[in-house]
């Protein structure tokens, strides 16, 4: 089975533990990474989200975090500080430096973010093949009115610096316009048996991979069946701020908005928790079968068991039942 999944970072990165834990080694995990979170700082080019699921799944990931690595240390930021060199509010390891420093002189070497993504993940070995969404820059904006006035802030400077407590006005993906998928994009979607999507942010992350010219277009017309689930649960995110990007582009934060939001024509499927029971008839009645079953990735298990019944959900729908 040829599996393709949108995914952003550590929900993604967590449900891709459980979805590898569930399938079976003759299948084929593709997975296409949110880049909009991508940064530059300190001259090197920072992609939180491929390295979220590089690190969960290759075995260094910090558990308690999500993010970042494992019995890191913090050398180079305390003598960044010492320069006075910032943003202080962003925290990158002496481990995760090298990951940046490696990536940054590859860049430089004329290397596209695809072939770096390839080489990096050959330490690693996550187990899937990880796709950046593109080659091209692309990053994620939000704007935000404040004692500054009203400004657009890079996605991290928002969500790290600022902590979402100011209202997003709108998300604005910076370059998404005219960046091209990267190399193995469209091929993995047209050639996919399934297509899903983690419970990933549906703005930030799986929103800023379908705005690349023709990544929606081929998820919408690709022949699998297409499968979601909810990563709202009770009318708030598991974690993160999906609730004010979703105000932002004027979406309630509840399961059954979120997949009308996505749509008939773009998903086939949706899974809410069961304490959404409620919302699986109106999301039946848009056309697109719904399923209320447990969503909270308390473990690999119970995240592969999840992954499991999307994968149903898929079968089901491809056979009509």
């Amino acid at each position: 089975m040829r599996i393709v999944a949108l995914a952003g970072g550590i929900g993604g990165a967590r449900f891709l533990r459980g979805l590898l834990a569930a399938v079976g080694p003759q299948d084929e995990i593709t997975v296409i990474g949110n880049t909009g979170d991508d940064i530059h700082l300190y001259g090197l080019k920072v992609c939180p989200d491929l390295d979220t699921v590089m690190y969960t799944l290759g075995g260094g990931i910090h558990e308690e975090q999500g993010w970042g690595r494992a019995d890191e240390t913090w050398s180079i930021k305390a003598e960044m500080k010492a320069y006075g060199v910032g943003p202080e509010w962003f925290g990158l390891g002496d481990r995760d430096f090298a990951t940046h420093l490696v990536r940054s002189q590859m860049l430089t070497a004329g290397y596209s973010l695809s072939q770096v993504t390839e080489a990096l993940c050959v330490r690693w070995n996550p187990g899937v093949r990880l796709l950046p969404m593109s080659d091209d820059r692309v990053e994620t904006h939000v704007r935000i009115t404040d004692e500054q006035g009203t400004r657009a802030v890079h996605f991290q400077e928002y969500w790290v610096r600022l902590h979402a407590a100011v209202d997003a006005e709108a998300i604005i993906p910076v370059g998404a316009d005219t960046a091209k998928p990267a190399p193995g994009v469209l091929e993995a979607l047209a050639e996919a048996d399934v297509i899903l999507f983690p419970p990933s942010n549906p703005v930030v992350s799986i929103g800023t991979i379908l705005a690349v010219p023709g990544i929606r277009e081929a998820v919408a017309a690709a022949p699998a069946p297409v499968v979601g689930l909810s990563p709202i649960i009770g009318g708030a995110p598991v974690r993160g701020m999906a609730d004010k990007v979703l105000a932002a582009v004027g979406v309630e934060a509840t399961a059954e908005a979120v997949a009308l939001n996505y749509g008939p024509d773009l998903i086939d499927g949706w899974l809410v928790d069961t304490a959404d029971e409620h919302a699986v008839a109106a999301v039946e009645a848009a056309g697109i079968a719904c399923r209320a079953v447990p969503l909270l990735m308390t473990d690999v298990e119970a995240t592969a068991e999840m992954a499991r019944t999307a994968l149903a959900l898929a079968e089901q729908v491809r056979h009509g039942s």
